[in-house]
Formats: C-alpha cells, sequence, structure tokens
C-alpha cells in the first residue's frame, strides 16, 4: 500500500505547481470544474484526504491534526520534486494551506483560502460527528450533506456519493483534526500573498470566518461570491476560476519569468505585469510559460542567436513596437550597435529594403535613447 496520498496531476510539467485541496467527505472531483482551465496555465496537481477519494485510509488515525495532513502534502510534493508551489484550498483543505504558510512558508509561492476557518468552532459537534460516523459509517452525513454544501436548489448527486464511499474511520480522524484545529493567533505570521474567498450563503463557514483570516493575514485579499454555499468551486466555477487565475498569475516564477527578465529587464516585466488585468493574464502567462520557458531555455541556441533570429522575424513582419523591446535587449544578449546594424542590413536584402528603413529608424531612436550610440 503507497503510503502517498492520491493526486491527479495535469497541464504542463513546466508551468508553476499549483496544488489544490480538498474538502471534508469530497475527492479530487470536487475540482472538476476548473482545474482543467487552470492546468493550460499550472501544473495542477488535486489530492485526496486520506480515505477519501484514491487515498489510503490508513494514513491517519483517531486525533488526527491538520498540521499531519499538511506533513503528508508535503511529503506528496516531494515525491513530484516540487520544492515549491502555488496553494488553493476549500474548506479543510483551505486550512492546511494555511498551517503550510504558517509552518512552511518556504515551500508556498501564493495561497488561496477557499471557504474556510481559521477555527471551525467548538470541538464538541466535530467529535460528536466523529462518534456518529465511527459506528454508523458516512451515510448519515452524506443525507445532511446538501444542506451544508449548496444553495437550495443546487445538487450534485455524484459528490454526495463520494462522501458515502469515504472511509468512516478516516472521515472521522479528519473531524479529529478540525476539532483541534485553531490557527487564529499564527494568522499576522503569514507572509504569502493571499486571497481569500468566501461564499455568502455558506453555513458551514460564513463569510464572517474568512473576513477573519483576510483582517489578520497582512495584505491578504477578499472575495465574497453570491449565490454559493460551501463548494464554491462546484457551484460558482467560473468565479473561482478567474479569482485564481488573476491571483496565481500575478508576478509568477520558474525558469520563463527568469529569462524573461534577464532579456528584457526587470524594469520592463514589472511594468508588463503591472498592468496585467483578469483578461490578459492569460495571455502574460503564456508568453512567460512558452516563449520564455520553453524556446529562450533551449538550449540548442544561446541568447546571442536568438537575439539575432528574433530581430530578422520582427523585422520580416514590420512589428516595430516589438523590434524597438527587442533592439533594447540585444546589447544583454551580447549584440554591440554594429551587429544589430549588420542584421538589419542583411534583412534589406531578405526581407526588403522599405522594411530595413524603418527597422533602422527605431533601432536609431532606441540605441541613442540607451546612450549606445
Amino acid at each position: 500500500m503507497t503510503d502517498t496520498l492520491h493526486h491527479h496531476s495535469e497541464g504542463p510539467a513546466t508551468g508553476p505547481a499549483l496544488l489544490l485541496g480538498p474538502s471534508l467527505g469530497t475527492s479530487t472531483a470536487l475540482w472538476d470544474s476548473v482545474a482543467p482551465e487552470l492546468s493550460t496555465t499550472f501544473r495542477t496537481v488535486r489530492w485526496d484526504l486520506p480515505g477519501h477519494g484514491g487515498s489510503p485510509a490508513g494514513l491517519i488515525g483517531p486525533d488526527a491534526t491538520v498540521g499531519q495532513l499538511g506533513a503528508l502534502v508535503l511529503d506528496m510534493a516531494d515525491s513530484l520534486g516540487l520544492d515549491r508551489f502555488h496553494y488553493a484550498g476549500v474548506s479543510l483543505g483551505g486550512a492546511v494551506g494555511l498551517w503550510l504558510a504558517v509552518h512552511h512558508p518556504e515551500r508556498v509561492d501564493r495561497l488561496s483560502v477557499i471557504c474556510s476557518s481559521a477555527h471551525f468552532g467548538p470541538a464538541g459537534p466535530w467529535h460528536e460527528r466523529a462518534s456518529l460516523v465511527r459506528r454508523l459509517g458516512t451515510g448519515p452525513v452524506a443525507k445532511t450533506a446538501p444542506a451544508r454544501w449548496f444553495t437550495p436548489g443546487f445538487t450534485r448527486p455524484a459528490l454526495v456519493d463520494d462522501l458515502r464511499r469515504t472511509d468512516p474511520q478516516a472521515y472521522a480522524a479528519c473531524c479529529d483534526a478540525l476539532a483541534a484545529f485553531d490557527l487564529r493567533e499564527e494568522l499576522v505570521s503569514i507572509r504569502v500573498p493571499t486571497l481569500v474567498v468566501a461564499g455568502r450563503q455558506d453555513p458551514a463557514t460564513p463569510p464572517a470566518h474568512a473576513r477573519e483570516i483576510a483582517d489578520a493575514v497582512p495584505h491578504a485579499a477578499l472575495i465574497e461570491l453570491a449565490d454559493a454555499s460551501h463548494l464554491a468551486p462546484v457551484e460558482r466555477p467560473m468565479a473561482v476560476l478567474a479569482a485564481l487565475r488573476t491571483h496565481f498569475a500575478a508576478p509568477g516564477h520558474g525558469p520563463g519569468m527568469a529569462v524573461r527578465r534577464r532579456v528584457l529587464s526587470d524594469s520592463h516585466v514589472d511594468s508588463a505585469q503591472s498592468r496585467t488585468t483578469p483578461f490578459t493574464a492569460r495571455f502574460q502567462d503564456f508568453i512567460t510559460r512558452y516563449a520564455w520557458g520553453e524556446i529562450w531555455t533551449d538550449p540548442t541556441l544561446s541568447r546571442r542567436e536568438r537575439s539575432l533570429v528574433t530581430l530578422t522575424a520582427l523585422v520580416a513582419h514590420g512589428h516595430l513596437e516589438e523590434l524597438a523591446l527587442h533592439v533594447r535587449a540585444a546589447p544583454r544578449n551580447g549584440l554591440s550597435p554594429d551587429e544589430i546594424g549588420a542584421v538589419l542590413l542583411q534583412s534589406a536584402v531578405y526581407c526588403g529594403v522599405p522594411a530595413a528603413n524603418a527597422a533602422f529608424a527605431v533601432a536609431q531612436r532606441v540605441l541613442e535613447e540607451e546612450g549606445a550610440l
């Protein structure tokens, strides 16, 4: 039997890693309407709680803690070679994210806590639920789950079926973890950029719980979703998707961003990032991951050679604004003004004199501004 949490990974292997944590009683299916779209940009990893979905029940036992669940998540990340990652989690999965941000901030780049809390109320009701499930199985809590999970009239029978199939002992152990969890005094120590998302009609973790987190975590952002209860990624997937994409797209990391900064300069990239909107965020991720992360990092050609090719292509297609950007970047890639001029002269032969004429005007202006001429 494996000693690792069951997980489902999708998206580009070179993309920024994004771990997606579940709510009590659910499986990776909780993210079915959100994860595929996130995976166009991120390497998403959905995971199951012990005894839920495909995870072994024996990973935790009675008197479990959220810290033990967090350690299992770190073990999973280690098995995938993920030193750092973004993290988003719902309810108990969100509590795990808070614990990671407090106790292992070196592993978390950005955090989103969805329909969750730093303290899930008195321990007594959780111990009572754990006792009920240990005696009678998950059937009784499955009957009442829709009222806790969804707004009136909304239903997802398959998710309730996941709860019925959950191992009773593991479910009860997760209840023990929620009973013991209280991170309110430690929220102020969280330094990772944090987004808190609440469902306005959530009876399990009302918006007041989200506000408590957002007020305590320095510089945290808060979004409250109308027409959403406890499982917001299921009821309002597009709203959750937009919020997560915007939050996790702001300033990126990885080899693509690193080479983009080396070639274009920190000031240019910072300016581009500051202008990013929800509408343009996906495009910014696209060029960082593919143009810079896949092509410019390929060692087959040197950065100097890639700069030569890029200047020629931009002249050929008349992309003068982009040409100015890459003329400014060319000296950082090892090209002298004379070599830039030679590229433009060569372009006159194969791309046409009018194209080269416009390119020389752009290059002259940029190099003079940079003090290179």
